[in-house]
């Protein structure tokens, strides 16, 4: 195993949320830096719960994050799927069986109910006990499920690159169940025979399997497979300590991207979650494939921070060229109505230069550029109490001024100079009526920018309506 092979390997039963993705970051980046392989693996054994869609919602989410993966070797397509290899899991419960390392159990799941049961009644561990151990032959009428014998005796020590060294007491495992009863594999084997067909090098995962690497490893030794190494993450919390969920904002990461995130601002922020470089906080992909080592993530619960996603969301979009910002940009407009085919994108450019530093997600910025495009643009009441009668006269003012005045930053500026002194009235009361008018919103950049950018025709004529409509009150 002197290459770096490592896979991530979700269950498809819902959308790629926070932890998944930290999870499957962690992994490309470690592969990445080493030049090894990054696979992507579906664990849908679990077939009622499964779905196609789940799968392409993993894809799409993993593709927006950036995060390729690489064909395995004895696949045919790019992504292994644990559904299709139902013959080969059954083998192996068939090899162990007649290696005489595993048996076949006729316990109900009502009698290991009733069990489990008593166990904690009388303060004991509740674990299968190891009747059907003693069996022989099959009971061809009964239902069964196959179970590993798993050794009670002597110790299992995990070197695990983020715990440490963790050692588990095999007196306290008891014989877990590799199929059931159904003949469907169960995860902890699947997940053995997977990773060893792979030539899996590091597991690197959430720290919530921790208690599945003893029996993993103990699958390894039975097979005579050598074991990999391990490295479990810690879990994300929220602010309040609790496990991360849905009120924490612990949404689909394609929920992120619909509220405006951009996938590079995603990238930094979960890096950050659990691993650190000196006191770096913003940091290139380039920088993190340099950097990143699953040895210096932390062993203690990362927090998650709403606000500090939306720090670092804000520096990019603050830094962003137009040309980075376009593409993201684009499907917001287009949600607000406005195509690409109907944008001139030398004008988004010059939106975009003048909103960046203002805008915190995409969404906003999408939400601010639309009057620049709009024929018609909305008023809400917070800008309709600008757009009332008393400032009628500088919307007259203005608007006579401008129709002599060319569009552009200086003369704009002088111009309205001219109108403060005439008016005898400070700038922000001259700006506000107009900017309320020509963009339909109570912020924007500077009115001279916003002007210029808008043009005269289009400023013109919406400062036009507003004076017509106060003039019909």
């Amino acid at each position: 195993m002197s290459e770096v092979r490592v896979r991530f390997a979700p269950s498809p039963t819902g959308f790629l949320h926070i932890g998944g993705a930290r999870t499957a970051l962690f992994n490309w980046l470690y592969a990445r830096h080493h030049g090894g392989k990054f696979f992507l693996r579906i664990e849908d054994t679990d077939q009622a719960r499964s779905t196609d869609e789940a799968v392409e919602a993993i894809l799409d989410g993993m593709r927006w994050l950036g995060l390729d993966w690489d064909q395995w070797e004895g696949g045919a397509g790019d992504v292994l799927r644990q559904g299709e290899r139902f013959d080969l899991y059954k083998s192996k419960v068939a090899e162990l069986l007649e290696k005489g390392l595993a048996y076949p159990c006729y316990c109900t799941a009502d009698e290991l109910k009733e069990r489990r049961q008593l166990a904690m009644k009388e303060k004991r561990v509740p674990r299968y006990d190891g009747r059907c151990r003693k069996l022989s032959g099959l009971t061809p009428d009964l239902p069964f499920a196959i179970r590993f014998k798993a050794q009670a005796e002597g110790k299992i020590v995990v070197n695990d690159l983020v715990k440490g060294e963790v050692v588990f007491d095999r007196s306290t495992m008891d014989d877990l169940i590799i199929a059931r009863s159904d003949g469907t594999p169960t995860y902890n084997l699947v997940v053995v025979v997977d990773d060893v067909a792979m030539a899996i090098s590091h597991v690197i995962r959430g720290d919530d399997h921790l208690n599945n690497t003893p029996r993993q490893i103990q699958l390894y030794e039975a097979f005579g497979y050598p074991v990999p190494k391990f490295a479990h993450v810690p879990m994300i919390l929220g602010a309040d300590k609790a496990r991360l969920s849905k009120r924490h904002g612990a949404t689909a990461v394609q929920q992120y991207r619909e509220e405006g995130y951009l996938p590079e601002a995603m990238i930094n922020y979960l890096v950050r979650l659990g691993w650190s470089y000196q006191d770096q906080e913003i940091f290139s992909l380039q920088e993190l494939i340099e950097k990143f080592s699953v040895e210096d993530v932390g062993s203690s619960a990362a927090i998650f921070n709403p606000e500090k996603l939306n720090w670092i969301n804000a520096h990019y979009i603050k830094t962003g060229t137009p040309e980075f910002l376009t593409p993201p940009l684009l499907p917001h407009l287009a949600k607000l109505g406005i195509q690409k085919e109907g944008i001139d994108l030398e004008k988004l450019n010059q939106v975009i230069l003048a909103l960046r530093e203002r805008s915190r997600s995409i969404v906003e910025m999408a939400e601010s550029t639309a009057c620049y495009f709009q024929d018609e643009i909305p008023y809400d009441e917070k800008t309709k109490k600008f757009l009332k009668v008393e400032n009628l006269p500088i919307l007259e003012t203005v608007r006579n001024t401008l129709a002599e005045t060319p569009f552009e930053h200086d003369p704009l500026k002088e111009a309205f100079q001219g109108i403060c002194e005439k008016l005898e009235k400070k700038l922000a009361k001259i700006a506000q009526p107009i900017r309320a008018a020509v963009t339909g919103k109570t912020v924007s950049p500077g009115i001279f920018d916003v002007l210029e950018i808008l043009g005269k025709e289009k400023s013109l004529k919406r400062i036009d309506q507003q004076i017509a409509l106060l003039k019909s009150v």
